[in-house]
């Protein structure tokens, strides 16, 4: 093993000699990234009289990356963990956190630039292949999921066209659990299933392979449940997906970016099962055993510009407007009828102050017109929802959503000095649809209001150097009881105010930088 540490070292030791003759070709950037919070009430209302939680989180990543005439590869070796989440001297039965967050080669296929290619019909063509993330327009839909301290990435291939302007990304994906001999079929099984669970006796019970229990002691959920897929550990089947992207200049908007987006993820169909006996008590799951797939489709479009306001030079105008629908099947085979997602904003900024006006829904069931089988919610994929719904994650991410959907009302106040960057942002929720009220002292048919909450967000950035940045941020949710019964299924038993807490250090050297 020594001898495999002191070729790595000589390896890097050469490399560091010859940065100045590969600078152009060879990147290594490393980070470490320390976050602190104190949380009571993110992500969810907590019970009364509740205790803040503490504690630090830590991402190291080492990315290294190397450029070519001809070849792009790429490799982010990254560890997260909790500080003290491992004793001071572990054994090999505590596992290990390492893991490859990218590893990914761009092949270039078709350059006009490269006289020594002779096939060259349109400007460029490439074959992005590996571990990857999936970065596209706001990460409204598609993103790296950067704040969650793991990031997101997929496996995939990816064939990237360039023709006048116009730009085209074609991907997909097809997730398998092992390789295992004798393992026949396609079965997936989309989460990292836990190899035992407490049954409804308190008696530990092995899972098998194919078995996701999302129920056992007392009725307690196993794996959570909650109303999304984003950021949570399920995970699609397969994917395609189309990317289409222009860039032109209009007279009445100025600077104008056109993108549409077609996405179509594929889960694989279940059937709920249990695990156990009278005697041992049972654990209630699903078991990935039926063939076919549940295939939702996600389609639309986006429109971002950039304008000067005319006689003043440090001022601009920014605006956004989109539209998405979504059919097809969900992952529990649910119909999806009429699910949408539109919005628009716009930004004015002068000189280093920006405030931003803006509003967008998400579609929810109407529990007046719900039918048996079908749903009306829209589910943002895989996107970043801590930029868009709040910083303190009440939607759509790991705690689920309203069934009834979204409404965002917001205002967002930016100043963004050469070192020091500040931001509030101030959100009005409301639910985007009907829902009634099922509570045991609740009248029949009796509906919801609407109004989830007001959440204030604060935010400070500054910069301690090229390499180094301290963030703070302090956000506060002020709840309703719709938000509470809407997310957990109670009335008045949590606290409806939320507060949260962050100091973050990010440090991220590039190490053959001048």
């Amino acid at each position: 093993m020594n001898f495999y540490f002191r070729r790595m070292a000589l390896v890097c030791f050469l490399l560091t000699l010859l940065h100045t003759q590969l600078r152009a070709q060879i990147s290594l950037v490393g980070q470490l990234r320390t976050r602190t919070e104190l949380r009571d009430g993110y992500g969810n209302l907590t019970p009364k009289d509740s205790r803040t939680a503490a504690f630090t989180s830590q991402r190291t990543r080492l990315m290294f990356g190397y450029k070519g005439s001809r070849v792009h590869v790429n490799v982010a070796v990254q560890d997260v963990r909790v500080w003290g989440q491992d004793a001071s001297t572990i054994s090999a039965a505590d596992g290990n956190r390492l893991m490859i967050h990218e590893a990914w080669a761009d092949l270039t296929l078709i350059n006009r630039a490269d006289s020594t290619l002779k096939f060259r019909p349109i400007d460029r063509l490439s074959l992005k292949l590996g571990r990857q993330e999936l970065v596209y327009d706001d990460v409204r839909l598609l993103g790296n999921l950067d704040w969650l301290q793991q990031g997101r990435r997929f496996d995939a291939a990816l064939l990237k066209a360039q023709h006048h302007g116009w730009a085209l990304d074609v991907g997909v994906g097809f997730n398998q659990n092992t390789d295992a001999f004798g393992v026949t079929g396609t079965g997936y099984t989309p989460a990292n299933a836990p190899t035992s669970a407490l049954s409804t006796q308190n008696v530990s019970l092995p899972v098998p392979a194919g078995f996701l229990p999302t129920v056992g002691k007392g009725g307690a959920p196993v794996v959570a449940s909650a109303v999304s897929t984003n950021g949570q550990n399920q995970q699609f089947k397969a994917f395609q997906m189309a990317y289409l992207m222009r860039q032109f200049n209009s007279p009445a908007f100025g600077r104008t970016k056109f993108s549409a987006l077609v996405f179509k993820d594929d889960f694989s169909k279940y059937r709920i099962d249990s695990l156990g006996s009278v005697t041992t008590g049972y654990v209630y799951g699903r078991r990935y055993d039926v063939s076919g797939v549940n295939s939702r489709l996600t389609y639309g479009a986006m429109l971002t510009g950039q304008r000067e306001i005319s006689g003043i030079k440090t001022g601009q105008i920014l605006w956004q407007a989109f539209g998405y629908g979504q059919t097809g099947r969900d992952r529990d085979g649910l119909r999806i009828r009429n699910a949408y997602h539109y919005g628009a904003n716009v930004t004015f900024q002068k000189g280093l102050l920006s405030v931003t006006p803006g509003y967008e829904v998400l579609s929810g069931t109407n529990a007046a017109h719900a039918r048996p089988g079908e749903t009306g919610r829209f589910d943002p994929l895989y996107g970043t929802p801590h930029k868009h719904w709040g910083y303190m994650d009440y939607f759509y991410v790991g705690t689920g959503s309203p069934v009834g959907g979204l409404k965002d009302a917001f205002l967002k106040f930016k100043y963004a000095g050469k070192r020091l960057a500040t931001a509030l942002d101030v959100h009005y929720f409301a639910l985007a649809a009907t829902t009634y009220n099922k509570m045991p002292d609740a009248p029949a048919g009796a509906v919801l209001d609407s109004r989830l909450g007001l959440e204030y967000d604060f935010t400070a950035t500054y910069g301690l150097n090229k390499f180094t940045t301290l963030e703070a941020g302090y956000a506060l949710m002020s709840g309703t009881n719709t938000l509470e019964y809407t997310k957990q299924g109670t009335m008045n038993q949590k606290a409806k105010l939320g507060t949260w807490a962050y100091l973050m250090i990010n440090i991220r050297p590039d190490f053959f930088a001048n």
